[in-house]
Formats: structure tokens, C-alpha cells, sequence
């Protein structure tokens, strides 16, 4: 097998499973419907997982005909195709949500993070202006390998995860607020501020690299 599959339009590299332990993932926005296809196409002619992002509405219904067994979640804007059945889960992965509002972003990281082959758990809408909320559920998360915590508005709720754990948090500003909120800066800067020591944080909306770091913390977690 080649390296890299040349398709013109994109350089589709074959060998990041056998460096990274996963495939290339595809982010779709802004791609033609036929590019992400041929890309998915490729990555299964390889034998293959193939995951895709951020896939609009229209590239949803056209990959829908052309590959009817990968499965699709409209909330996450997630494209799943596995290569094969999957295997014993590795890793337990917890995903919060602080509201409604942040469940696309949220649902990205859990499909992510499923993907990767981690057992993942979605608690929603517990965030701090309701923290009895939280309380309720922490026998849920607190035996995880890695929590996700996907706020906006504030986006206090991850230092207080930080706060009840002893595992990594993995903050997720989300760009949900008023305008304050300045499309999710704010957030971003009150996780990079948390003086909880196990939160870090990742990019705005930013629920694929979210899932994707807390699955690989949650494998390694696991190994003898």
C-alpha cells in the first residue's frame, strides 16, 4: 500500500494508523461533497476506519447514498464508517455538558471518542447554576479514566470537575452565549484560567480533539 494516496485535490496519508494509531480523520467543512467522498473511499479501499467532521447537511444525504452503512449522527455532524466490528472497549471516557446548547459539540467528542474504542458515558445539562445538578451524577464520572466538560456562557464548569476528580479534565469552550460570551472567547479564557491543576483545555467548539485526546489518555490509563 502507498503512503500517501495522491487524489489531486487531497493527499490522503495511509500509514497515520501505524504512527498514530488511528486513521486520518477528514474535516469537511468547507470540502465538495465528491472530495470527502473520494477520500472516504479511499480510506475503506484501504481497509481502513474512516472518520469525518463537521459534515453539512448536504454532504450527510450524499454519503448517506453512497456508503449506507456508515453511521451518521446529525446533532454531532459526525461521518462513521469502521473497517471492522469493533473490539473490547479500552478506556472509560466521561462527556458533561453545562447545557443544551453545548450538546453538538459534545456529541462530537463522544462519537470521537467511541471511535477511538473508549467506553464513553454523556452526562447533559449539569452546569453551575444548578450544581445540585452535578452532585447528582458525580458517582457517574468520578471513577473515569478522563473527563470531556463541553461549556459555554461562563464556562466555570470545568474547574469544578477539576475540583472533584483526580483524573484529567479536558475543557471545551463552547461559542454558546450572549455577546459577552464573544462567540466563546470568554469561556476559553475562564478554562485557561482554572486553578483546578488536572483541567486543560482545547480549541473553541472544539469537540473532536476533545474526544480524541481524553480516548488516548483513557487507553494508555488502561495498559498494565
Amino acid at each position: 500500500m502507498e503512503p500517501v494516496a495522491n487524489l489531486g485535490f487531497a493527499q490522503v496519508d495511509l500509514e497515520r494508523r501505524e504512527r498514530c494509531g488511528f486513521p486520518e480523520v477528514i474535516f469537511c467543512q468547507g470540502k465538495a461533497n465528491e472530495w470527502v467522498g473520494e477520500v472516504v473511499r479511499k480510506l475503506h479501499e484501504a481497509g481502513q476506519d474512516c472518520l469525518a467532521t463537521r459534515v453539512s447537511d448536504e454532504q450527510a444525504a450524499f454519503l448517506g447514498g453512497h456508503f449506507p452503512k456508515a453511521q451518521q449522527d446529525r446533532v454531532a455532524r459526525t461521518f462513521w464508517l469502521p473497517a471492522k466490528a469493533p473490539t473490547a472497549k479500552a478506556g472509560r471516557v466521561v462527556v458533561l455538558t453545562a447545557g443544551t446548547s453545548d450538546l453538538p459539540v459534545a456529541r462530537e467528542a463522544v462519537v470521537t471518542a467511541e471511535a477511538l474504542g473508549a467506553d464513553v458515558h454523556l452526562i447533559a445539562d449539569v452546569g453551575v447554576a444548578g450544581i445540585h445538578r452535578l452532585l447528582k451524577h458525580q458517582k457517574e464520572f468520578a471513577d473515569a479514566d478522563c473527563i470531556v466538560v463541553v461549556a459555554g456562557m461562563d464556562g466555570a464548569l470545568p474547574s469544578v470537575v477539576g475540583g472533584l476528580v483526580d483524573c484529567p479534565v479536558i475543557a471545551v469552550p463552547t461559542s454558546v452565549g450572549y455577546g459577552a460570551a464573544f462567540s466563546g472567547v470568554a469561556p476559553l479564557l475562564t478554562m485557561l484560567n482554572s486553578c483546578a491543576a488536572n483541567v486543560v483545555v482545547v480549541n473553541i467548539d472544539s469537540g473532536f480533539k476533545g474526544g480524541y485526546v481524553a480516548a488516548l489518555i483513557a487507553r494508555n490509563a488502561r495498559q498494565p
